[in-house]
């Protein structure tokens, strides 16, 4: 006679569930090593024991099986969104730069430099400006311009600085992802045995 199907169920019996667990746990595992080396696959295996213990075995190296498992489900990486920074503080660069230029473009023309491309309209604009004191436009453009050429630059010091400190952590992230697969996986197989061994014999 065969038998029966076994209902599953949560064990009651916490000592039972405990024994019950291990058991599995290293069945599991075994299971786990056995179809890495007859079929070649890449396997990783993550386990919690319900007292918050943790388990694991990779066949390859875990933090990359990881990755492929995120990029073939189509889930966002861990450097999106650094990557997004970047490109905004990319932007808020090119906008600094934008109203640099043009802020020093106006004070060049405040002092008569570079007005050869200025226009009819603008020409009169400026001689209307200028004739209400050309004392007291020069000294309080040019302290202005200046106030804010150097306020500016100084932003974007700061947004460089920022940007080439989120780069540098992007290398970092990188450069560890690339450093974690010079483990062998022969080896890793075969701490992941020694620990179900040890595991068999409790």
């Amino acid at each position: 006679m065969g038998r029966g199907k076994v209902e599953l169920k949560r064990i009651e019996n916490p000592t039972r569930r405990q024994v019950t667990f291990s058991k599995r746990r290293n069945g599991l595992l075994k299971k786990a090593f056995e179809l890495s080396i007859l079929c070649d696959a890449e396997v990783s295996l993550i386990i919690f024991s319900p007292t918050g213990k943790f388990y694991q075995f990779a066949s390859h190296e875990m933090e990359r099986t990881i990755a492929r498992y995120r990029s073939e489900a189509g889930l966002s990486g861990p450097n999106d969104s650094h990557t997004r920074s970047l490109e905004f503080w990319r932007r808020e660069i090119e906008e600094l730069q934008k109203t640099i230029n043009e802020t020093e473009a106006q004070l060049r023309h405040c002092i008569g430099e570079d007005i050869e491309m200025l226009g009819m309209k603008e020409l009169k604009q400026l001689e209307r400006q200028l004739k209400t004191g050309v004392e007291r436009v020069r000294s309080k453009k040019l302290r202005i311009a200046a106030e804010q050429v150097n306020w500016l630059k100084g932003k974007q010091r700061s947004i460089q600085e920022e940007n080439a400190r989120l780069k540098k952590r992007l290398h970092e992230l990188h450069d560890g992802n690339i450093s974690s697969r010079i483990w062998e996986p022969t080896a890793r197989k075969a701490i992941q045995l020694r620990t179900i061994d040890d595991g068999s014999h409790h």
